[in-house]
């Protein structure tokens, strides 16, 4: 009876979760706040030394003018975060360590030697142009290429729709510098 009533018990459950839509896929053009989860490669060259990689996992929430970046290990141990909302800017790193600046770029190069542009990827991420950059599109209409500043971003995608998010992207700038994002998740920020 025990069985029966335990079997009776799970399909209900599976049939009442069948039952619940899956969210919708988010839609490029509509998202502003965003949460996103990525594994990361990121490749320095200097002149004279030789190439620097470093590798891990990449959550960014960004909402409005502010935003969070928790970088991890490859096994999900937290290495460093940055706070940023305008005018002010956190790092905390996972020996304690704790620096501020007006400034997310200043704090992210005097750590790694090299600046990123932390404040315009979140326009990147979403293939959104500045004014004085160029964009190329695929043949779905989608942001393929985006030249910026001296910045090139290079858009992949998972999903054939036209308002698609983008899966990887690959930002260069010359050959000083590659990151490589493989986003596995996009959630609209709450």
């Amino acid at each position: 009876m025990k069985r029966i009533l335990s079997a009776g018990f799970v399909l209900l459950l599976l049939t009442a979760c069948a039952g619940v839509p899956r969210e919708q896929p988010l839609a490029r053009d509509q998202l502003e706040d965003f949460v996103l989860e990525a594994r990361f490669s990121l490749r320095v060259s200097q002149p004279g030394k030789a190439p620097q990689s470093a590798g891990g996992r990449l959550s960014w929430q960004q909402k409005g003018a502010g935003g969070r970046i928790l970088l991890s290990s490859p096994l999900g141990f937290a290495l460093a975060e940055i706070t940023s909302e305008p005018g002010h800017a956190t790092l905390r790193t996972a020996n304690g360590e704790v620096r501020e600046s007006d400034n997310p770029e200043r704090l992210i190069e005097d750590m790694t030697g090299q600046r990123l542009p932390v404040q315009r990827i979140p326009d990147w991420l979403l293939g959104r142009a500045g004014n004085q950059a160029t964009m190329t599109h695929d043949p779905a209409g989608r942001p393929q290429q985006l030249d910026e500043a001296g910045w090139q971003v290079d858009y992949h995608y998972e999903d054939s729709a036209v308002d698609a998010l983008p899966s990887r992207l690959t930002i260069k700038h010359g050959s000083d510098l590659e990151l490589r994002l493989r986003i596995e998740t996009w959630s609209v920020a709450r």
